[in-house]
């Protein structure tokens, strides 16, 4: 379910995402040979099978120029080695499309922590600024907009299609290196697949493979068919490991967004909050008290946290969904189509249900389940467009554990990568809902010697468990002659004197440029900064 691709972001120097040209091939017309006068007593020439030149078609699409922009994002990455600060700046470029009411349709990635965004129309030499309406980091996708009067003035909406055959040739338009003016490539469609969404690594949705050169600045342009969007383009993997795969966002995963932000809110996908294992072995099954007739899957786990909770049992086999039977390989018939049972909760909203008929202890039984988003798979995915969450004390940072964490730091600690790893399946975040971690050291003589202890996991301080980051900063506004901090684990405990390190606190934010001490909340960052400023 998680972890497999390489990300492509558009991003100057990192991004990468392919797309392909539409545009059935078509063959030349075979030439017809000259007829024949008399017969010749020389022998016969050997017959010439005429080889089918691939000619795409003219403009197949319609005027896409009309419809393409290309966007400019300067953005900034936060700091979580010193996450009091900015951060680095960087700078990408990427491609939309607009749509219906005025909207442009791009990537997430394309304009995650961004400061400001341009876009640039065909024909037009001027920069536009953008704000962002909406954006869906667990599906990768945003809608920016100008309001820059008469910006979408003789532009083009583009209207969005079905998920194209297998075999079939699709077109990607976007403004990959190498040029300024929009590109056009070819490829076919070669498979249609969950895949795992790789920025907000965690994500698994429907994605849809196509055959085409990666290139960078590709990311947010239209995939069409017929004059019609069938994708939106945004990763594939790297040249070391796969040539000429890369993956497209097909329009059941855009509808839902679109539909999703109807409201004016976006609400995420939801999640059943379960793992399962397919029921393909005869003697599980025969254990189980199953018929032969290859239907259900196994619960595995259920998240106590999760909408499946009190509702599923490890060892229940779902046997139908909505209805659908469910094959022992976990997949469903849907719409003509095979695809994985979570596809049902897929095109699922906050607050709706789905119906199980279940078969527990050898007796069948119907369940429904109300669905949210369970919380605590976040620490697993990336976070953007918000600061990071931390307390500086005494020197000492420390910082609730999640993805970007680790790429920031790559802890070699085992109880770190263990807390990570199993925080949802061994409901770890029932103790621990921040897991937080002596991440960094800023030398002053009052915490000299404490190096051994970076990479810990607070556990208590003075007696009393520490399940939040919220929890520590209360922790440390007391007022106790010294604070005894213990790690999870064996050793001795951490120790602080909290008059000297009242007494060091500002030669160490000057000495290391500290801005604000502590940040609890995932606020935007540029809420961050007005606090700062007010401050």
């Amino acid at each position: 379910m998680k972890r497999a691709l390489v990300f492509v972001s558009i991003t100057f120097l990192l991004g990468l995402a392919s797309y392909a040209q539409q545009g059935t091939p078509a063959s030349s017309p075979i030439e017809p040979q000259a007829p024949g006068l008399a017969a010749s007593p020389s022998p016969p020439a050997q017959a010439v099978v005429p080889v089918p030149v691939p000619i795409a078609p003219t403009k197949p699409n319609g005027p896409v120029q009309k419809s393409l922009v290309r966007i400019t994002a300067t953005s900034v990455e936060p700091d979580y080695k010193a996450p009091w600060n900015a951060g680095g700046l960087e700078r990408g470029v990427g491609a939309g499309f607009v749509i219906d009411g005025n909207r442009i349709m791009t990537n997430a990635h394309v304009v995650s922590n961004s400061r400001y965004l341009t876009v640039e129309r065909d024909g037009d030499p001027n920069k536009y600024r953008a704000r962002v309406l909406f954006v869906a980091h667990d599906c990768d996708l945003a809608l920016i907009t100008v309001d820059a009067p008469n910006f979408f003035k003789n532009m083009l909406s583009l209207k969005l299609g079905g998920i194209p055959a297998l075999e079939s040739a699709v077109s990607a338009y976007g403004y990959p290196i190498g040029g300024e003016r929009m590109s056009v490539t070819t490829g076919i469609v070669s498979r249609v697949d969950f895949q795992l969404y790789t920025h907000s690594s965690i994500d698994q949705h429907l994605a849809i493979q196509i055959s085409a050169q990666i290139n960078p600045g590709n990311s947010g342009g239209p995939v069409m068919q017929n004059g019609k969007v069938v994708g939106v383009a945004f990763q594939g993997y790297s040249g070391d490991v796969a040539q000429g795969v890369a993956y497209m966002i097909p329009t059941p995963v855009i509808n839902r967004f679109l539909k999703d932000i109807s409201n004016g809110h976006y609400d995420k996908y939801v999640d059943l909050g379960m793992t399962y294992s397919k029921l393909q072995n005869q003697a599980q099954r025969r254990f189980l008290g199953l018929k032969d007739d290859d239907r259900g899957v196994l619960v595995n786990t259920v998240v106590a946290a999760g909408p499946s909770a009190n509702i599923l049992r490890p060892g229940d086999v779902l046997l139908t969904i909505d209805d659908h039977p469910i094959a022992s390989d976990s997949n469903v018939e849907l719409e003509g189509e095979r695809a994985d049972f979570q596809e049902v909760v897929e095109r699922k909203f906050k607050g709706d249900s789905v119906k199980f008929d279940i078969w527990r202890d050898k007796q069948p039984m119907t369940v429904s389940i109300k669905l949210f988003t369970p919380w605590p798979y976040r620490i697993q995915g990336h976070s953007y467009d918000v600061r990071p969450r931390y307390v500086l004390y005494g020197g000492l940072l420390f910082q609730p554990l999640n993805l970007d964490l680790l790429e920031a730091y790559r802890p070699t600690d085992l109880r770190l990568r263990h807390f990570f790893e199993y925080f949802v399946l061994e409901q770890l975040y029932l103790e621990h809902p921040d897991v937080i971690v002596l991440t960094n050291i800023l030398p002053d003589p009052i915490n000299t010697y404490l190096a051994p202890y970076r990479g810990g996991i607070v556990d208590e301080i003075n007696g009393k468990k520490i399940r939040t980051l919220d929890e520590l900063a209360s922790a440390f506004a007391e007022t106790p002659e010294q604070f005894v901090i213990r790690m999870i684990g064996d050793g001795p405990p951490l120790v602080l004197d909290r008059n000297k390190v009242e007494a060091a606190r500002e030669r160490i934010k000057t000495r290391y440029n500290v801005s604000k001490e502590q940040n609890l909340e995932e606020q935007p960052a540029s809420e961050i900064a007005q606090q700062v400023k007010s401050n």
